[in-house]
């Protein structure tokens, strides 16, 4: 505080000194199992309601929900490897659009799915709510 005041610019400068960036992201922790049920049209669909980032010009964290719709082919992506994955965005400064193709990259490099959508639909700041769909088809 200066003078009785908030010093935000200070809070600020703090918070995008911790954080880190995108390049901090690594598809490695994300293990893909075999998919045994092959022949069989079956949509796997994952949520994650509590996925955080941080805002890339603030460093205040953003809050959001994670949906994932995809038509396997020969993997499935292991659950606790995604909720790992999901937790190296926690301290990282990456835009909505960024980290929504970011994702779908991610899964389609480990996967390599017939058809794959990530939506990121983010809580209100402002007034204003966001959600960035990506998708990708074979």
């Amino acid at each position: 505080m200066k003078d009785g005041k908030a010093d935000f610019n200070s809070i600020t400068d703090y918070l995008t000194k911790i954080r880190e960036d995108k390049s901090f992201i690594s598809s490695d922790i994300l293990v893909p199992l075999p998919y045994k049920n092959q022949n069989k049209n079956t949509i796997v669909e994952i949520e994650n309601p509590e996925f955080t980032s941080l805002c890339p010009e603030t460093g205040l964290p953003d809050f959001g929900t994670i949906r994932i719709e995809y038509l396997p082919d020969k993997k499935i992506v292991e659950l606790k490897s995604l909720k790992y994955y999901f937790l190296q965005f926690r301290n990282t400064g990456i835009f909505y659009e960024n980290l929504t193709k970011l994702i779908l990259d991610h899964l389609v490099e480990k996967l390599e799915p017939f058809e794959i959508k990530v939506e990121a639909i983010f809580t209100s700041r402002g007034g204003i709510s966001s959600k960035v769909t990506s998708g990708y088809k074979k």
